[in-house]
């Protein structure tokens, strides 16, 4: 059963408690397991986990050995502040035992836990790796501030498999050692190009600027949600001319992309520039596009449906922690797709009826 393999998993992480002393009443994994399982059902603090503990105690001694029952909120709280974040995402991660899809895009980016700043540090700002095809958070690293992300990005690669996918990344990452990082790893790259690359910036915004109609071409146009969006995709390999092309490995095309947006009789315009080791226009499109799901459907799930910005865990660990939970449980919502429910109301029905949750847990598609 899936659910007892991720207690084996969460058996072997580093217990923070004092275990030596032999007053630990309450096992890792069941805490563990009762946070996740009060996440996907929509709780967001210590008490909700608590709470559901209690509630649903004989759904949960079905899988979990419950030695002294429930643990009350202080110990969810100590526990979660104390757990090393990158080992819980790894247990969590592996447990999910999802199968990278051939030639994936994995976007990388930055989102700030707005409610996590306290007196004795700042907000947490989490650079996650975000699989768009099947939804899966691979991988996360914790920094102080967004301008420290161009030195997590690279630490997070080392963390990754990422053979033949595309890393897709904003222009804060458009720097040459992650690109050398992303070659060594055997995979391609599209990343943002702006102003922090002054040369390499103007040389591609002056080529597009005299010959963007001479380049390969493709056309895309998204209605929905009140607006009308169309992109043009513009692509070029014929940049021997570049000076800086040597500079950046396996560097074979640069690309820009136009963009309109009509909202109602309010119509906005935007250009996007970006280096490139694909050399396919539609695939070069595919994984522009495919960046913004980790806007769409990573952070905007975390903000708008597990109310992340206005958790208040704050202490020590314990954001991060929470972090990991909220990401693990958006990925088995994903993969469970009961019926044609929202997230929001699968969440809902999870807490109604475990037999929903059950569902969940093991991704099972109703």
């Amino acid at each position: 059963m899936k659910i007892q393999k991720l207690t084996e998993r969460l058996s072997h992480l580093t217990d923070p408690r004092r275990t030596r002393y032999g007053n630990i009443r309450h096992k890792l994994e069941d805490i563990i397991v009762i946070g996740l399982c009060t996440v996907i059902c929509g709780g967001e603090d210590f008490a909700d986990m608590e709470e559901f503990g209690r509630e649903r105690e004989e759904f949960l001694r079905k899988f979990l050995e419950l030695p002294n029952g429930i643990p009350d909120s202080d110990t969810f709280r100590r526990l979660f502040e104390k757990i090393h974040p990158k080992e819980l995402s790894e247990c969590l991660v592996n447990w999910l035992e999802e199968e990278l899809p051939d030639r994936c895009v994995i976007a990388i980016d930055g989102k700030t836990i707005c409610g996590s700043a306290d007196k004795t540090h700042k907000a947490y700002h989490v650079v996650s790796a975000f699989v768009a095809e099947n939804q899966i958070t691979l991988g996360e690293i914790t920094v102080d501030e967004k301008s420290n992300e161009i030195t997590a990005v690279p630490e997070l690669l080392d963390l990754l498999y990422f053979e033949n996918a595309i890393i897709t990344a904003d222009s804060m990452s458009c720097q040459k050692n992650i690109v050398q990082k992303i070659v060594k790893g055997e995979g391609d790259y599209c990343i943002a190009l702006k102003g922090n690359q002054p040369c390499l910036y103007e040389d591609t915004k002056d080529f597009f600027a005299e010959f963007s109609e001479e380049s390969e071409q493709t056309k895309t146009s998204e209605k929905g949600h009140g607006r009308i969006e169309k992109r043009k995709y513009f692509l070029t390999t014929d940049i021997d001319w570049l000076e800086q092309r040597s500079e950046w490995e396996n560097l074979n095309a640069i690309g820009m992309v136009w963009s309109k947006v009509t909202e109602g009789e309010k119509e906005r315009e935007y250009v996007r520039y970006y280096i490139t080791s694909l050399t396919d226009i539609h695939e070069f499109a595919y994984a522009v596009r495919k960046h913004w799901s980790v806007e769409n459907q990573l952070h905007w799930c975390l903000d708008v449906i597990f109310r992340e910005d206005a958790a208040r865990a704050r202490k020590n660990n314990s954001p991060l922690n929470m972090n990991v939970l909220r990401k693990t449980a958006l990925s088995l919502l994903n993969k469970a797709r009961y019926g044609r429910l929202s997230k929001k109301r699968m969440m809902f029905k999870a807490s109604l009826n475990p037999e929903v949750l059950l569902s969940v847990l093991l991704s099972l598609k109703k």
